[in-house]
Order: structure tokens, then sequence, then C-alpha cells
């Protein structure tokens, strides 16, 4: 299904697009916004992944299900 959807042709036009819509002083400040979202992404989600284990080695709550009624 998506097979043919990035080829170097496709690549082109929407480069094309891009430079003709945000003009050529534009855009490498739109690449360069785009570059430093997509690292402060991957360093958020190594973050992450470095939490969870943390998060493993502790016990868990117990919840007690001792149901009394009162008479």
């Amino acid at each position: 299904m998506l097979e043919g959807l990035f080829q170097p042709l496709h690549m082109l036009v929407v480069f094309g697009i891009a430079l003709l819509v945000f003009g050529p002083k534009k855009l490498p400040e739109l690449g360069k916004g785009l570059g430093e979202s997509i690292r402060g992404f991957k360093s958020a989600m190594s973050a992450k992944d470095e939490i969870k284990p943390e998060l493993k080695d502790e016990p868990k709550p117990t919840v007690s299900t001792d149901i009394t009624t009162q008479s």
C-alpha cells in the first residue's frame, strides 16, 4: 500500500512546493526547527526508557479485598 510513497521524484515535488510556499529564506529555519524537534523527541523517549526500569524495582501497593458487612 505504501510501497511507492517516498520515491525521489515525489520528494522533489514536495520540496519544490515547500520552496514556493515558504520561500528560500524560511526553509533553513524550518529544517533547523524540525531537526531540533526530532532530537528533543528522541531524547525524551530515551529518558523515558531509562526511568522505566527504576519503576519496576519498586514494590506494588497491595489492595485489601476483605469486605466486611456491619449489621
